[in-house]
């Protein structure tokens, strides 16, 4: 992002906090031992998502902080059938960005809740800034419609 002060342009990176939230659902083990309780999953699950957001790259994003502080909480579900109990985990992650649509593979993901823009104040988006970040929107759907699709014909 370039801001302008008189004849002087200088670049700031747009700091956010995202907040993701991973399901766990309760695994039984075999027999009496190895069964697994909906909130040691939903803790599992975020540990094993820390440790990808920590260790593969995204593009044009750069992890600030991983704030894993908040609770585990549980939610009833109604499936169509009957009431089931899932566990969340939450992370916030503090993210510094060039461009608004780097934001777009966490803010689609299922485990998206909350965006808070840190910095700047003001964020301008000019014409060309907004055909781009819609046309990534669509890639990025097309992509998961593909997915999906491939799922349902196996």
């Amino acid at each position: 992002m370039k801001i302008r002060i008189g004849e002087e342009v200088l670049t700031e990176h747009i700091r956010v906090r995202v907040r993701l939230d991973y399901k766990g659902a309760g695994k039984t083990g075999r027999f009496l031992f190895g069964g697994k309780s909906k909130e040691e999953m939903a803790e599992q699950t975020r540990e094993q998502e820390v440790a990808l957001l920590r260790n593969i790259p995204l593009q044009g994003i750069v992890i600030e902080e991983f704030d894993l502080s908040l609770d585990i909480y549980t939610v009833n579900d109604f499936d169509g059938r009957r009431n089931k109990e899932t566990a969340y985990a939450p992370i916030i992650l503090t993210l510094r960005l060039e461009n608004v649509d780097d934001l777009l593979p966490l803010v689609l993901k299922p485990e998206f809740r909350k965006i808070e823009f840190l910095s700047p104040e003001n964020l301008n988006i000019y014409r060309l800034d907004a055909e781009r970040l819609l046309f990534r929107v669509h890639q990025l759907m097309q992509e998961e419609v593909k997915k999906l699709e491939r799922k349902f014909q196996n």
